[in-house]
C-alpha cells in the first residue's frame, strides 16, 4: 500500500471493501467470517462489500461472493455448501496413478532421462473444473450493472516480469495503477484468473495469461491491500489466515529442521508477513493524516482521508488444528508428505495449506466465526454510515 493511493476524491456514497488473503485450505477461516458478518447484519440481502479483493484462495472465496453479489446471504449459503463438504479430490489429484506419474516426471527430471520440466509437484486440474462449472463469471459484469457490486480485484504474480499485477473488473470511474512493480489491468474476469492466482509456488502449476506464466499473488505482494484503495475503498475488512504474533519464546534448538517446516516457513512468510507491514504502513499514514487540519489539505488541494480498517485473524494457530486432522488426508497424499516431515506436529504448516477436508475446513469455519463474532461491536462500527 502507498501513500498516493491513500488519496482519493471525495465519493457521496462510501464503500466497504473486503480483502482475503491467501493460504491454500486456510481460506476456509475467511467463510465464517463473512458468514458471521451476514448474522451481525441480519441476513442482509444487499452485498455489504461493494469492492471484493482476493489473494490466492481467497481470490476465490472474493470472486465467488462478487458472482453472487446480487444476494449477500446466499452467497455466503454457497460458500459454507462448497467449503463445509471439501474434499482433496475437488482441489487437485489424489489417486495412486496420478500421484505415481507426478512422481516419475519428477525423477526422470532429476536424473536427467528426461529434458521436460515437471510443472507441479500436484495436479490442480479438478480445481479448474470445480470452478467452470460452478461459477458463472458472466455475472460479475451483471452485477456491476445493477448495483450490487463495484469492483472485483484477484491479484496474480508474473515470474517473466516479476510484477504483482491485480486483475481487476469494476464500473465507470475505476481506473487501472501502475506503481513499482505492481500494477492494475482491467480485465473480463474468468477461471484462468483464479488459477493462476492461486498457483502455490512447485505445489500447483504455473497458468498463462496474456503473455506471461502467473503464479501465486502473494508471491512478491508487498501492498495486499492498495488494490481495494486503488479501487475507491474508504473502509476495508482485511480477512487473515494466520496469526500475525507468536506468543512463544525465542526457544533454543539442536534438531534441524525438516523440509516441511522450511517450507510451512517460507509459506507464512509470503502469506504473512507483506499483510501485516501494510497494515502498519496504512495506520502510519491514517495518524499523520490525523495531524493535518482540514484547512492544511484544502490549500494543498490534497483530499486526503483517514481510511478505517478492521482486521481479523486466527485467534489460534492453525497449524496446531492441522495437526488433529493430517490424518484424514488420502493415503497416497500422506505418503508424499511423510519424508518431508509435514506429518509430524512440528512440520504441520505445509499440511496446513493441503488440507482440503471438511473436518478441518469447518473447524476453521466455527474458528473465523466465533473470532467474528466475539467482536460484535467492531464489525458494527466498521458499517456505520454505509
Amino acid at each position: 500500500m502507498d501513500p498516493e493511493s491513500n488519496v482519493r476524491a471525495f465519493r457521496p456514497r462510501p464503500r466497504a471493501a473486503l480483502v482475503l488473503t491467501g493460504g491454500g485450505a486456510r481460506a476456509a477461516y475467511q467463510v465464517g467470517v463473512v458468514k458471521a458478518v451476514r448474522d451481525i447484519l441480519g441476513n442482509p440481502e444487499k452485498n455489504p462489500f461493494p469492492i471484493l479483493v482476493g489473494t490466492s484462495a481467497g481470490a476465490i472465496n472474493a470472486t465467488t461472493l462478487a458472482v453472487h453479489a446480487n444476494h449477500y446471504s446466499r452467497a455466503i449459503g454457497y460458500l459454507l455448501e462448497v467449503w463445509e463438504n471439501m474434499h482433496v479430490e475437488h482441489v487437485y489429484r489424489s489417486d495412486v496413478l496420478s500421484i505415481a506419474k507426478l512422481a516419475a516426471r519428477w525423477l526422470s527430471a532429476m536424473t536427467f532421462v528426461s529434458r521436460g520440466n515437471p510443472a507441479s509437484l500436484l495436479d490442480n486440474s479438478p480445481l479448474g473444473e470445480m470452478l467452470s462449472k460452478n461459477l458463472q463469471f458472466e455475472q460479475i459484469q451483471t452485477n456491476i450493472d445493477n448495483g450490487s457490486l463495484y469492483a472485483v480485484s484477484v491479484t496474480a504474480s508474473g515470474y517473466t516480469s516479476g510484477q504483482s499485477v491485480s486483475f481487476f473488473q469494476g464500473g465507470s470511474g475505476t481506473e487501472g495503477w501502475e506503481r513499482n512493480q505492481r500494477i492494475g489491468a482491467a480485465v473480463t474476469l474468468k477461471v484462468e484468473y483464479l488459477l493462476a492466482s492461486s498457483a502455490l509456488p512447485f505445489i500447483f502449476p504455473a497458468v498463462k495469461v496474456h503473455r506471461e506464466y502467473f503464479g501465486d499473488g502473494s508471491l512478491r505482494q508487498i501492498a495486499p491491500i492498495s488494490p481495494a484503495l486503488h479501487l475507491g475503498a474508504d473502509r476495508v475488512l482485511v480477512v487473515g489466515t494466520g496469526r500475525q504474533t507468536s506468543d512463544a519464546a525465542r526457544a533454543r534448538s539442536n534438531i534441524y529442521p525438516s523440509l516441511a517446516q522450511v517450507a510451512g516457513h517460507a509459506l507464512n512468510s509470503m502469506f504473512l508477513d507483506g499483510l501485516s507491514v501494510d497494515i502498519e504502513r496504512l495506520e502510519r499514514i491514517n495518524r499523520t493524516v490525523s495531524l493535518i487540519s482540514p484547512e492544511k489539505l484544502a490549500e494543498a488541494k490534497l483530499p486526503l482521508r483517514p481510511i478505517r480498517i478492521l482486521f481479523i485473524s486466527p485467534s489460534q494457530p492453525i497449524e496446531r488444528i492441522a495437526a488433529r486432522f493430517i490424518h484424514e488426508l488420502p493415503r497416497s497424499i500422506r505418503f508424499v508428505l511423510r519424508p518431508t516431515g509435514a506429518l509430524s506436529r512440528s512440520g504441520s504448516t505445509l499440511a496446513s495449506y493441503l488440507l482440503f477436508e471438511e473436518s478441518f475446513c469447518r473447524a476453521l469455519i466455527d474458528l473465523g466465526y466465533q473470532d467474528t463474532v466475539s467482536r460484535d461491536g467492531e464489525v458494527r462500527a466498521f458499517f456505520e454510515g454505509t
